[in-house]
């Protein structure tokens, strides 16, 4: 029996106007509406609207609240303020990397967004670590609509939706509110390196907020193969790419989002050693010679020996070139280093160059 997908408030709209669907972490999800490319350039350029409904949103509320998350995840949760947000990781208790998360502090509540892939695990990995404190966690993914406004022009088109200051808020900043009259939580946040924000609305009011974002005319509508060659243009990780239960957040480069000598978090003494480990790989970034793509596997070389692997590749409509990050040894990782990598067969020529492969302009 072919199991069935869940299904976004915007799915009725995406199949109206001729989104590709596919099964993305068992959810029904457009890949495009026009093409990757012309999407991707909207962004660049101007507005794309993204549904993210199918992200997980985890509502930690009660007076261990804080003190729960701060054990499961690897920021300091206990210093976050009211009104901010912080990218952290939930690791393994050998230092893996379970999930790379958001947390909000709301003035009542914490809010913890998950990847979809992961949300069903790590939803029962709170749950059993849930005991001594004095907490509830609400699962609120599938009563709540979530998207993403992300573009140069972002803040008009959010700022016309709700009546939250948006042109003052700063970036990883959170607040309550309402979007045309429904309560609402908006973060400037987003996954693509341009300005933007993150609004959710009650599910029912979510088809209400996608046709009116897309009234004005200015925004365009975006799928998820246009979010990966943003994200990657911005050297932004992936979870089942950069990121899985067998890498550590030192060697993903996401030492930012750790803090030991804060709370005494899951795998803090593994993830402590692998900071200091002198012989972990590094996450590079990689340009091309043509216009090959190197796909997630691909090896990289140096001579005869094999040093790395590609996580993630795409030609670049941005910069229009072929780009990857990988993993590879330390002792290759310098920025400017001649590497091959192998492409179906045949290797291309790529050097390694500074993350991110693309910043946008403030």
């Amino acid at each position: 029996m072919t199991e069935t997908l869940l299904k976004t408030p915007f799915h009725a709209w995406h199949q109206a106007h001729g989104g590709r669907l596919v099964d993305f972490a068992g959810w029904e999800m457009p890949v495009q509406y026009t093409s990757i490319t012309e999407e991707h350039t909207a962004v660049r350029t101007s507005i794309g609207l993204f549904d993210i409904a199918h992200m997980g949103r985890l509502a930690f509320s009660g007076p261990d609240a804080c003190r729960l998350i701060d054990s499961l995840v690897t920021n300091d949760i206990e210093s976050l303020e009211v009104g901010r947000v912080c990218y952290a990781l939930v690791c393994r208790d050998d230092g893996g990397i379970l999930d790379d998360v958001l947390v909000y502090r709301f003035p009542d509540d914490y809010l913890l967004v998950v990847n979809a892939s992961n949300r069903l695990k790590i939803v029962d990995w709170i749950e059993s670590h849930r005991a001594g404190f004095d907490a509830e966690m609400v699962d609120r993914t599938v009563e709540w609509a979530m998207v993403a406004v992300q573009g140069p022009g972002a803040v008009d088109v959010v700022a016309a939706v709700t009546d939250i200051d948006v042109t003052t808020m700063g970036y990883y900043r959170c607040e309550l509110g309402t979007v045309l009259g429904h309560p609402a939580r908006v973060s400037r946040t987003g996954y693509t390196g341009e300005d933007g924000f993150e609004l959710i609305v009650p599910a029912e009011a979510g088809a209400v907020l996608w046709e009116s974002i897309l009234a004005g005319g200015e925004s365009v509508a975006c799928g998820l193969g246009c979010r990966d060659t943003l994200r990657l243009e911005a050297a932004m990780p992936l979870y089942g790419h950069e990121l899985n239960e067998l890498t550590d957040p030192y060697t993903a480069g996401l030492g930012f989002a750790v803090k030991p000598e804060a709370a005494d978090f899951v795998g803090r003494e593994a993830v402590v050693l692998a900071r200091d480990r002198s012989d972990r790989k590094k996450r590079v970034g990689l340009r091309l010679n043509g216009r090959r793509i190197a796909r997630e596997g691909a090896l990289v070389v140096s001579g005869e020996s094999t040093v790395g692997e590609v996580t993630s590749g795409t030609f670049s409509p941005t910069l229009e070139m072929a780009i990857a990050m990988a993993y590879v040894e330390p002792g290759v990782s310098e920025v400017g280093t001649t590497l091959e990598v192998d492409v179906r067969g045949k290797r291309v020529e790529a050097e390694v160059v500074k993350l991110p492969f693309y910043r946008r302009t403030k």
